[in-house]
């Protein structure tokens, strides 16, 4: 009996997950990361304490299951996309913290782009992002404009770049392998997704030398081996991809038409459309899906900053709760939010707003407001974010011919409250599906995996893997799910008065 051991290095911890072949879990391991915060707007990881979590949750899950690397058919590597690492090629050594997505502090350098009407153009039509922070290209810049040396020594050819992927390979590998998939190489800002390459254009417009940058591969693949040290023995590393790509294709959306959303320290939602990346008319970005093989594969997606995060500020901000499991108690206290709306915007809005100066803003307090009021607005913040951007998907779907979305599957830890999925389901009017398997990040990358170690000929044998659990359908009235919604948007745009 063989294994696949999936590795998913998130925001807030580095897990590791056992599957067998039949796509159930065996055993897991987690590890929180710790958040460095060195001033306002800046969010950073130890890139060391990225790595040596990850090892350590992978070695803990193992002897959990009973297993050695004897068992593993392959790994799969899943991750937090867009953080930024440096280091040196010799030494390994990190130049610096990892960048992390959620950072602001290239909105400077983001603006001066966008004032250049036909680069900003031509950027976004050949990476089919917004100029923004978020993605890694600028964070890249910064890194070698900021750190003393790095620019002389990145075009000395010393220096890799990487997102969490590359860096976690290279230290699997013994710093042998300096590569990366599609969907990661598409969250840079660098990538040409229609042609499927590094483009000197996006280089030359960011500042980043091209000797800095790995390798690109579809999304399964043969990367390499780990190194014996680790596991006991090599294992082939045969699968990567950014977290919300490989829980698209962990929650068997690999048809046009087929969209999910993750609930995790932010809330991402994808639609799979097909070998062709459509540009977006409703504030979304294109982007490549997770490819099992040479095939392109597209999606659509729009990216929520603040999703569950906004339970741990309730926990360690406000202190409303000393667990995140305590909320949808403290919540289900009062029958509703008593006209309290919170728009979470601690590092600016993503899609459809993309308004990177709000801020946070909690509106319709009155003398009978409550932490439990507030509670249940918190939650139910991540409802409406991800209304709204289920609304823009379905407005790009329907311009393009295409039918609106039928149903939304759900994954990711905040999809376990019930409170929550019955409300999304209410605001949306469609049907939340939630699988049985709801760590479908790492049910992903472990069927890419197993696709590139050729575990399975295709994809239709992992899409067995998905398997519903339980389906929330509406109940609200329409009519009152609108002005919801109505009063949702008048919130942010209290958010985002300068």
């Amino acid at each position: 009996m063989k294994y696949l051991l999936a590795l998913d290095q998130g925001t807030s911890s580095s897990r590791s997950i056992v599957f067998d072949l039949d796509g159930r879990i065996v055993s897991s391991a987690q590890c929180e990361v710790r958040q460095i915060y060195p001033r306002a707007g800046w969010v950073e990881h130890d890139a060391e304490d990225l790595w040596s979590t990850q090892l350590a949750t992978a070695r803990e899950a193992l002897a959990a299951a009973k297993l050695t690397g004897r068992d593993i058919a392959a790994i799969g590597i899943a991750n937090q996309r867009e953080t930024t690492l440096l280091w040196n090629r010799r030494t390994g050594a990190p130049l610096h913290h990892a960048i992390v997505w959620q950072d602001r502090r290239t909105e400077p350098a983001c603006a001066g782009l966008r004032e250049n009407a036909p680069l900003a153009g031509d950027i976004i039509a050949r990476t089919g992002l917004r100029i923004d922070p978020y993605f890694s290209g600028t964070k890249l810049r910064w890194l070698l404009d900021h750190v003393p040396g790095a620019r002389r020594a990145a075009l000395d050819g010393d220096l890799a770049f990487g997102t969490v992927d590359s860096w976690l390979l290279w230290r699997l590998t013994g710093g042998r392998v300096h590569a990366t998939d599609v969907t990661n190489a598409s969250r840079t800002m660098l990538f040409d997704i229609r042609e499927n390459r590094w483009h000197h254009t996006l280089l030359d417009a960011l500042g980043v030398p091209a000797d800095v940058l790995p390798e690109v591969w579809p999304s399964s693949h043969v990367f390499g081996e780990s190194d014996a040290d680790w596991f006991g023995v090599p294992v082939p590393i045969t699968g990567i991809a950014g977290d919300q790509q490989s829980a698209l294709f962990g929650q068997a959306c690999t048809a046009p038409g087929l969209a999910k959303i993750t609930y995790g320290t932010g809330c991402f939602l994808l639609m799979h459309t097909g070998g062709r990346g459509r540009p977006s008319g409703n504030g979304l970005i294109t982007t490549r899906a997770a490819q099992p093989s040479t095939a392109p594969a597209f999606a659509l997606e729009g990216s929520v900053f603040i999703g569950g995060a906004v339970v741990q500020w309730l926990r360690d901000g406000l202190r409303a709760i000393r667990a995140a499991g305590e909320v949808q108690a403290l919540a289900e206290s009062v029958p509703d939010a008593g006209g309290v709306m919170f728009v979470p915007a601690f590092t600016g809005l993503g899609a459809p707003y993309w308004q990177p100066e709000a801020r946070g803003a909690i509106v319709g307090l009155t003398r009978g407001s409550s932490v439990a009021h507030i509670a249940r607005a918190a939650l139910e913040s991540i409802a409406f974010q991800s209304a709204a951007l289920l609304e823009a998907m379905s407005h790009d779907a329907m311009a393009e011919g295409g039918a609106p979305v039928g149903e939304l599957r759900v994954d990711g830890g905040a999809c376990a409250n019930d409170l929550l999925m019955q409300f999304q389901a209410d605001l949306l009017g469609m049907p939340v599906v939630r699988p049985e398997v709801i760590e479908t990040t790492a049910l992903g990358v472990a069927a890419l995996a197993a696709l590139g170690a050729g575990v399975f000929r295709d994809a239709g044998t992992m899409a067995k893997w998905w398997r519903p659990a339980r389906r929330f359908h509406p109940t609200m009235d329409r009519d009152r799910a609108l002005e919801r919604m109505d009063r949702w948007s008048r919130a942010v745009r209290q958010a985002t008065v300068p």
